[in-house]
């Protein structure tokens, strides 16, 4: 009985060694809230391959990836549009994990140098990524353009003229 005992701490043990701390406790995919004022524009995220890994309107949640590699954190482009207002272009960028020193207590060397960077989970996201895509692009207006020759002006439409030399 006694040495069933010591086999299953052993191999607790060994489970709790061989993950890593940010793995068990933190993540490796986290939601990201995408807004913009106005809301309802478009979005697009791209990693740093380039790659485009969603799309959307907002509001919206997406699950991102925080890790690129081992060793490496994913960063991310966020790309708005919406008619009637200019593009507007946003970095999201992956930050160490705090749980990631949580290693030093429960994870040990192999959580800290293998699990963990290899997972992603030694990086976090931000919870929020948002854009304000600034005020509207002035429109033309309905009116379409008329030429005319001087001489049609009224007197008072000559005295607002403005030399342009």
């Amino acid at each position: 009985m006694m040495v069933r005992k010591l086999i299953g701490a052993a191999v607790a043990i060994a489970l709790v060694g061989t993950q890593g701390c940010a793995s068990i406790v933190g993540e490796s995919r986290y939601p990201v809230a995408v807004s913009s004022a106005p809301v309802g524009a478009s979005f697009e995220i791209t990693d740093k391959n380039g790659t485009v890994v969603h799309t959307g309107n907002t509001p919206s949640t997406v699950t991102l990836k925080s890790g690129k590699g081992y060793f490496s954190g994913q960063t991310y482009t966020l790309r708005f549009k919406k008619e009637g207002y200019p593009d507007k272009t946003v970095e999201l960028d992956s930050s160490l994990s705090g749980w990631y020193w949580g290693n030093i207590l429960i994870g040990g060397l192999i959580g800290m140098l293998i699990v963990d960077p290899l997972t992603g989970a030694m990086y976090k996201l931000p919870e929020t990524a948002s854009a304000d895509m600034g005020k509207p692009l002035a429109e033309a207006g309905e009116q379409p353009l008329k030429v005319g020759v001087i001489d049609e002006l009224t007197a008072a439409q000559r005295e607002r003229l403005v030399p342009v030399n």
